[in-house]
């Protein structure tokens, strides 16, 4: 199954950007529509990432609060920022964790995968291009020597670690560094080097905000492969339960004196929206990546299934922009666990929770919903092209 929740994001965007100029630092000024550090986080979320954590100054809490991420202080360098995410991590470490300058924001999901395939193989990586221009020193305006070129490379991020051994590694040096691959040498640590993207860039001065919109255009436009797919499932009570057993719904166990009936948890919910995502995919459904006469998915939770389906999605390009699930049923009373089920919905499948509805319906007492026999869920996922 793909899934990426052993590794977390870490979002450096404590800086001041001086050279950027304007009212705001240049993490919080607007590009495409949105602030920089928003479409860095999207682009990891496209990625299939969700948990992130951003490093910020004190004084943007306010311009961080609508990302809804959970946040820690910059500290007086670099280092001491990315420290400061590390340690915060350190209560629930990752598996592996990633390192990316928040004024990056062209980074693609392709990138970030070469990254944490090279992890598979070593306990660093990061991203770099090899310098391909003549390189010349100069001092007064003049050229006073020339320099070699080869084994030079530029270095980008999103520079990925062994969580415990890049912890180690900066608990033990507390200088400041260029970046954190310098951090992970001196701690002895081989990294291994995945080619970069020219498209990559780190917004530094005022013209690189012109190119990075002129890309975001280009993008947009090459990429407005839009679909929509739809999921219908049903499934009946099974018999009462005397324990209280729970319907499984969207994620949540909801109260109810008869359960679900199916060969997985029989969340009715969920595998709509799954089919939903396999319909936009054109790839089936659930019965054909999940045969129901296959016993190991027998009980199986649903979460399983969905995260499949998002997977999919992305390792074939594209983004979910927005998910809609609707129940139809008597009992049990759907609208006090909706907030629950879009949070439960949401983390599955790494998105913000307004990218996902949940809402419930009647049948007006007609039909097999009405007779209380069984609960109908309906379900549409639109992707996008990331």
């Amino acid at each position: 199954m793909d899934t990426k929740d052993h590794i977390a994001v870490i979002l450096v965007a404590a800086g001041r950007g001086t050279r950027m100029g304007g009212a705001l630092p240049k993490q919080w000024q607007p590009l495409g529509g949105r602030a920089v550090l928003a479409q860095t986080v999207a682009a990891f979320r496209a990625a299939g990432l969700s948990r992130l954590i951003l490093v910020i100054h004190p004084d943007d809490a306010g311009h961080a609060a609508p990302l809804g991420l959970p946040c820690v202080h910059g500290g007086a360098t670099r280092a001491g920022s990315v420290r400061a995410a590390l340690d915060a991590l350190s209560a629930d470490p990752p598996a592996l964790v990633l390192i990316h300058d928040g004024a990056r924001p062209l980074v693609t999901p392709a990138l970030i995968d070469r990254v944490v395939g090279a992890l598979a193989q070593g306990a660093a990586a990061a991203p770099a291009l090899p310098v391909t221009d003549a390189l010349w020193r100069g001092t007064g305006g003049r050229v006073t020597g020339t320099a070699p070129r080869e084994g030079l490379f530029r270095a980008q991020t999103p520079q990925g670690f062994h969580f415990d051994a890049i912890l180690a590694a900066h608990r033990a040096q507390r200088a400041d560094a260029a970046d954190d691959v310098e951090i992970a040498r001196a701690a002895g640590l081989d990294v291994t080097i995945v080619e970069g993207e020219e498209e990559n860039l780190k917004l530094t001065h005022p013209a690189d905000f012109a190119r990075a919109e002129a890309i975001l255009a280009r993008r947009q436009e090459q990429g407005m492969d839009i679909r929509t797919g739809n999921g219908f499932d049903v499934h009946r009570f099974g018999p009462e339960a005397a324990d209280g057993t729970a319907c499984q719904l969207c994620g949540v166990a909801v109260p109810h004196d008869r359960p679900l009936d199916g060969h997985s948890d029989a969340d009715v919910g969920m595998h709509a929206l799954t089919d939903a995502l396999y319909g936009a995919l054109a790839e089936g459904d659930i019965g054909q990546h999940f045969p129901p006469t296959d016993p190991q998915w027998k009980g199986a939770e649903s979460a399983i299934f969905l995260r499949h389906a998002v997977g999919l999605a992305r390792r074939r390009g594209f983004r979910i922009a927005h998910a809609d699930v609707t129940l139809i049923c008597e009992r049990p009373r759907i609208g006090p666990h909706t907030i629950a089920m879009r949070t439960a919905l949401a983390e599955i499948m790494g998105l913000e929770t307004g990218r996902v509805s949940v809402k419930a319906t009647t049948s007006e007492r007609l039909g097999f919903t009405g007779r209380e026999e069984g609960i109908a869920a309906l379900a549409t996922a639109t992707l996008v092209k990331a």
